[in-house]
């Protein structure tokens, strides 16, 4: 048997007062009533063990305290560290946490959103897809204020944190072009609809000055055979004169990349150079260590935070920009020759 947990209700008949003399006393205006009712509310509460609804009381004051989160995929290393940043920025506010993960399923932004708001909560944080053309609809829909994280979607003018992918690109190019890496190749996931994955591809073009050379392939789920014939024509372009090195768009096209090197045979930092984005806990244990970018990932879920709490406050100026500079990693894969 349970014993159903006591309401405010059951204080009111308790005490012999109104729900509504119960609800003045946590509301913290006791001025507004006796001494005596006071102490029989109070009485009551300690007798019944009653305790507020925290969310209740912050909707009776016209805010939930509640922050939406929205994360592509909580099985990425990138959106757990977003995470948590952004929630440790809201709980020093004052502020929880609602989480909602896309799992990679193209379509479900406008679903994310409409069920956080079901919960009432003041603002979104959004680390999306990149290709939910539903989404500045369903946020308008909701007149809450929103902060992008990492992609931008078309159609919102809105805060805006991530990395400094143009800045990120340049350390790397630059730092393999100090080590005598002259023929490249910048292997990325799919560009089309991804803002993140546009910028990155555009400033490694942007990074190529004679005697260094560069190509782009974009590397498909599951088509190892394509990945493996691009690494081959890379080394082939190079000849012998010149040094090979791949440029990797995210974690995800790294590890695609080592398993391809894997099946050629070959070795990091002698046969093909790497430096990629992202630093994945395993980058340090394939080959002599892959050189990356790691991503200042708790300080832009934190970033976040702010400008969206900032905005709860009363911020009204112009959508802003926060570019977070990353932080380059040297391992043995870009051993300059």
């Amino acid at each position: 048997m349970t014993t159903a947990r006591p309401t405010i209700s059951d204080v009111a008949a308790t005490a012999g007062v109104s729900k509504a003399t119960v609800s003045r006393f946590f509301n913290h205006r006791e001025r507004l009533l006796s001494p005596d009712i006071a102490a029989r509310v109070q009485a009551a509460i300690d007798q019944l063990g009653y305790a507020p609804s925290p969310v209740a009381q912050a909707l009776s004051r016209g805010r939930s305290r509640l922050i939406g989160l929205v994360v592509a995929d909580i099985a990425n290393p990138y959106s757990v560290a977003v995470l948590r940043g952004a929630e440790r920025a809201c709980r020093e506010a004052g502020y929880l946490v609602m989480l909602f993960n896309l799992g990679n399923e193209p379509g479900r932004e406008r679903e994310a959103i409409e069920a956080l708001a079901g919960y009432q909560v003041d603002g979104f944080i959004l680390n999306t897809l990149g290709r939910g053309h539903s989404v500045p609809d369903a946020v308008a829909a909701q007149g809450k204020p929103v902060v992008l994280i990492d992609r931008r979607l078309a159609g919102m003018q809105t805060d805006f944190v991530a990395l400094d992918n143009a800045g990120a690109m340049a350390q790397l190019c630059g730092h393999l072009q100090a080590g005598n890496w002259q023929e490249l190749l910048y292997v990325t996931e799919p560009v089309a609809g991804v803002s993140t994955r546009r910028e990155r591809t555009a400033a490694f073009g942007s990074c190529l000055h004679a005697p260094m050379a560069g190509t782009v392939f974009e590397s498909a789920e599951g088509d190892e055979a394509a990945l493996v014939a691009a690494l081959v024509a890379l080394r082939q372009r190079a000849g012998r004169k010149r040094r090979p090195a791949v440029v990797a768009g995210n974690a995800v096209v790294t590890l695609r990349v080592a398993h391809a090197v894997r099946q050629l045979g070959w070795q990091f930092g002698s046969e093909l150079g790497f430096a990629g984005f992202d630093d994945p806990d395993w980058a340090s244990l394939i080959g002599p260590g892959l050189t990356c970018i790691a991503q200042p990932t708790d300080a832009i879920g934190e970033g976040a935070a702010h400008c969206l709490i900032e905005r709860l406050q009363g911020h009204t100026g112009p959508a802003r920009r926060v570019l977070l500079e990353g932080q380059l990693v040297v391992r043995g894969s870009s051993a300059p020759g």
